[in-house]
């Protein structure tokens, strides 16, 4: 035999294990209308459970995992099928629903928004960009950023989320598991890192370098090759650049933007020092209510899965089902629980999809918690 018989003989074994498939759906429909006549739960744990352990046994060790493997995959598209037969006990797609008719239909342009930092921060930038005419409101944390949207002082808040260089903002992720909040769009800005310092300084003068620690890490290439300067962290690059304009002596610079060498008085020394040219950070705008704006198109989750094998892989199978795409997976530990994660999911699929509406109906089944942070759409 050569390969195109063995192939002939694949293509064979594919025709009877589709066939297969396709009255094994059959029949977990009929069960679904089964349980949803005899108000049962989709999921029967144990009944899987027996039947894993079956199908295990039933082929030869080696081939025991795929067994397995394949048999877990058939079960989770079983169930998601079913679930669009039995329905759902959630209210989250109503929810959505409601919003997507009660939202204005276009974003709001003057209205109070609270800003991590001070005058000409990227926060600040990001704010204007999204925003006609705000009124910002500084904070001095994003902790605080936060309380002034959950509290409502202000109606929006700006936070950095990731940058491109230097990856998750991990301070925002753990504070979005603190507070209730909503994420009503995000925008991409460009980060352009510039060492500035007082009129007259020079390059050899320089003893302290301060910036934010994002920034920081972001021209690390840089800064290590300066011999005998000190950097020290601080709340943001435009408190740096502040900070530098307000000190007394030459031997202070400041890792900021050239907007903020143009507000307090400062020289550039040295342009663009970032490790890397396109350096973007991603900054979503948060609100208290959920509000879903026309052309949403990316939706963010957050959720505790069972600290067992194969949780994951049960999310991301549904994800599969429904043919969503998913753009960001990131996971932070939880406080005070060993070795168990939060997970962060960015979902590209257009709010009005009836996938995206099933998938907000059946995640609840496949995790200990489930948080629908909002959708929305992104600024470039």
């Amino acid at each position: 035999m050569d390969l195109k018989d063995y192939r002939r003989e694949m293509d064979a074994a594919d025709e009877q294990l589709l066939a297969a498939f396709e009255k094994r759906m059959e029949i977990a429909q009929r069960i679904a209308e089964y349980k949803r006549d005899n108000a049962l739960p989709v999921l029967d744990a144990k009944r899987e459970q027996q039947k894993l352990r079956a199908v295990a046994e039933k082929v030869p060790e080696e081939l025991s995992e795929y067994a397995v493997t394949l048999y877990s995959l058939l079960m989770e598209l079983s169930r998601s099928s079913q679930a669009r037969i039995i329905g759902t006990k959630s209210t989250l797609p109503a929810e959505i629903e409601h919003a997507i008719k009660t939202t204005p239909p276009l974003f709001p342009e003057n209205v109070p928004v609270a800003c991590q930092g001070v005058e000409g921060a990227y926060s600040e930038l990001a704010c204007e960009r999204l925003f006609k005419m705000p009124n910002i409101f500084f904070c001095s944390s994003f902790d605080a950023v936060f309380s002034a949207v959950e509290s409502g002082f202000c109606r929006y808040g700006i936070v950095p989320l990731e940058n491109s260089t230097a990856g998750s903002v991990n301070a925002v992720y753990d504070l979005m598991m603190k507070h209730d909040f909503r994420i009503v769009r995000s925008v991409r800005i460009k980060v352009d890192h510039n060492l500035l310092v007082r009129p007259g300084t020079k390059l050899e003068d320089i003893k302290e370098i301060y910036s934010h620690e994002q920034a920081i890490s972001q021209c690390a290439a840089f800064l290590a090759a300066l011999k005998g300067v000190k950097v020290i962290p601080c709340e943001n690059t435009a408190a740096a650049a502040k900070l530098v304009a307000e000190s007394t002596n030459g031997d202070a610079a400041a890792l900021s933007s050239r907007e903020c060498m143009k507000l307090y008085g400062l020289e550039c020394l040295r342009s663009s020092v970032q490790d890397q040219g396109s350096n973007f950070t991603r900054f979503i705008c948060i609100s208290k209510n959920l509000e879903i704006y026309p052309g949403a198109d990316r939706t963010s989750l957050m959720m505790t899965l069972p600290h067992k094998a194969g949780s994951l892989y049960k999310v991301l199978t549904r994800f599969y089902a429904l043919g969503i795409n998913l753009n960001k997976l990131e996971s932070r530990p939880l406080p005070d629980r060993n070795f168990e994660f939060m997970f962060y999911f960015d979902l590209d699929t257009s709010v009005y999809s009836p996938q995206f509406m099933l998938l907000m109906g059946e995640l609840s089944d496949v995790c200990d918690s489930f948080a629908y942070l909002g959708s929305y759409s992104e600024v470039v």
